[in-house]
């Protein structure tokens, strides 16, 4: 799971305007950053134009997935992440970025920004590195992955009880058996004594 882009676009109108992004390439070679990097903007604004405000989308391309969130603002947030990575904690961060975005940059300070005049806004960085494990940034998730982990100490512990149980079955049937030898050996050797007896 990983995520590789976080961005807030413009999509008020065409083309949609990039306003600040944090990408992570490192999984790319050095030679290859610049284009996956432009090729990142270019389908995020793309999505962003696509995306209706107050809609979320998730776009697949390829093996990754494109989570969007519009604002009626005139703000979406895009997420680029790999297939595997959750939707539900992606939307979080989202709503998240976008509100704390909203409450940094009032409407005035973006509105009529072009492209290369974004909004610093640090706060990206800090999510792109916290939320690449969604287990431990997501409460949710987290609760989740503790409950399962229980669930399976849970199940191997039962199916022990239960190999127990056919242990402790086995040996009630094999000492049943015991006792039934042990009777016919004591009522035999009572024989055999009781016909030597030692006066």
């Amino acid at each position: 799971m990983k995520l590789l882009y976080i961005g807030i676009l413009r999509n008020e109108d065409k083309p949609a305007v990039e306003l600040c992004a944090e990408r992570d390439l490192s999984s790319y070679s050095r030679f290859t950053r610049t284009s996956v990097g432009e090729f990142m903007s270019l389908f995020c604004r793309t999505v962003a134009e696509r995306t209706r405000p107050g809609q979320r989308q998730d776009v697949e391309e390829q093996s990754y997935t494109f989570h969007a969130y519009a604002r009626s603002e005139g703000v979406a947030g895009i997420i680029i992440s790999d297939q595997e990575y959750p939707a539900l904690v992606a939307h979080q961060l989202l709503s998240k970025v976008l509100d704390e975005f909203l409450a940094r940059y009032p409407r005035s300070a973006w509105s009529g920004s072009k492209a290369g005049e974004g909004c610093p806004f640090p706060q990206l960085k800090e999510y792109i590195v916290k939320y690449q494990d969604p287990h431990a940034a997501d409460s949710i998730m987290k609760i989740q992955k503790e409950l399962d982990e229980t669930k399976i100490v849970l199940h191997k512990t039962i199916e022990s009880v239960l190999e127990r149980g056919e242990k402790i079955d086995s040996l009630v049937a094999k000492s049943d058996g015991l006792s039934a030898q042990s009777k016919m050996f004591y009522t035999q050797a009572k024989k055999q004594n009781s016909c030597c007896t030692v006066m």
